[in-house]
């Protein structure tokens, strides 16, 4: 659940008016991604009927993904990244038409990195559900309408069946690892087990074996911001102008969201108790400067993500339990066999390290006597901006 730009997992900073002007305008009805909009370097793949464990099917769909690098010839070579909730697949590149914003692990993927794109072919999808491209609430029905709150309950084994459509369709029986983060580490936590004749490396960062009733809590407070936005209209906005659509609903979910993302440590000692301006938020209607930070991204995310693909992500991440219907978790982590890197962060309290410390005990092949735990005052999102120490890690794992 972490932000998944690079833009907004450099450190926190006060918000300026510059940054603020940027925002001025009307926000668009949805941030999605739509057919029409500049392709950039997505490309799509397509498929038939699938049926959801909720007992729903979509008649088709697609995923949108990216690549890197070159297949080799046995197909031997091939890294799959998972993107978080709020992610998508422009994990590498520049911001420019149909990308709004530049990839979000630039400094871990690419030519010579951690994930090294002259030795790796590195397969990127936006998941089930998502906005920026693949198949989702703003996507098109057959009826020509599009799903909304129609769209099927998913859960993350559905998403992950999804994928597997994918390796099929790009002929990739085994992948070489297969590297996620938050959500995206819980969709690698169920490719390890549900899947492990197909996963040479695994590596699970920032993500925990189930979604507790803590976490659920938390996502139930953000869903029903979006809910009580009247503008939210059931579901069923798409065809209001901008500026009408349920974007305060959805910036007042991300700003609670954002509050579990970073640490107590980190907001205090960016912005203390100061102001956003010399007006004093002390009965003159000023304002503290993490106020204004936090409505800034907030307001941010409305123009690139959608309302009911928020609800339908998180509503799939409340279903994570690698556990379900498996024996339990330790039952269920027992089935991975890929050499694995279980990685935490010590100030994460959107995940803490326990659930992590769960995961590597119960699964067999791990590359260290444990998890590890990285230390950063960056809370969560320390998976995205401690580059440096992760890839290092990850360099580890795909050299075993």
């Amino acid at each position: 659940m972490d932000w998944q730009t690079s833009e907004d997992t450099v450190p926190s900073a006060p918000i300026t008016e510059a940054d603020a002007r940027l925002l001025r305008g009307r926000p668009p009805t949805t941030g999605a991604w739509r057919d029409g909009d500049p392709v950039g370097d997505r490309r799509f793949a397509s498929f038939g009927a699938f049926e959801t464990e909720s007992g729903r099917s979509l008649p088709s769909f697609r995923l949108a993904y990216e690549t890197w690098g070159e297949l080799s010839p046995s197909r031997d070579n091939a890294v799959l990244i998972l993107h978080a909730l709020t992610g998508d697949s422009h994990v590498r590149g520049d911001a420019r038409p149909g990308h709004a914003t530049a990839g979000w692990w630039d400094d871990i993927v690419g030519p010579g990195a951690a994930i090294d794109t002259d030795r790796w072919f590195v397969v990127a999808p936006n998941m089930l559900g998502g906005c920026q491209g693949s198949t989702g609430p703003s996507s098109i029905a057959t009826d020509g309408y599009e799903w909304g709150a129609r769209f099927p309950h998913l859960t993350i084994r559905d998403q992950v069946a999804a994928q597997a459509r994918l390796a099929d369709a790009l002929g990739i029986d085994t992948w070489a690892a297969v590297v996620g983060g938050s959500m995206g580490g819980m969709h690698a936590i169920e490719w390890g087990v549900g899947h492990p004749e197909r996963v040479e490396r695994l590596a699970v960062l920032a993500a925990p074996p189930i979604n507790t009733a803590d976490q659920i809590a938390l996502n139930s407070v953000q869903l029903e911001a979006i809910r009580i936005d009247p503008r939210f209209q059931g579901g069923d906005y798409y065809d209001a102008g901008d500026g009408d659509g349920p974007h305060r609903g959805l910036a007042l979910a991300r700003r609670m969201a954002l509050l579990n993302y970073r640490s107590p440590t980190e907001l205090n000692l960016r912005f203390s108790r100061t102001w956003q301006s010399d007006k004093s938020p002390l009965g003159h209607g000023g304002r503290f400067a993490v106020e204004s930070y936090l409505d800034f991204h907030g307001n941010k995310f409305t123009r690139r993500f959608d309302a009911n693909s928020y609800i339908t992500l998180v509503e799939a991440m409340n279903s994570h339990d690698v556990g379900r219907d498996r024996g339990g978790v330790e039952d269920a982590l027992s089935r991975v066999t890929a050499r694995t890197l279980v990685l935490g962060i010590d100030s994460d309290r959107l995940f803490p390290v326990e659930g992590q410390h769960r995961i590597a005990r119960g699964i067999h092949s791990t590359i260290d006597d444990g998890a590890v735990v990285i230390g950063s005052d960056f809370g969560h999102d320390g998976f995205l901006i401690e580059t440096g120490v992760v890839g290092g890690h990850l360099r580890r794992l795909l050299d075993s």
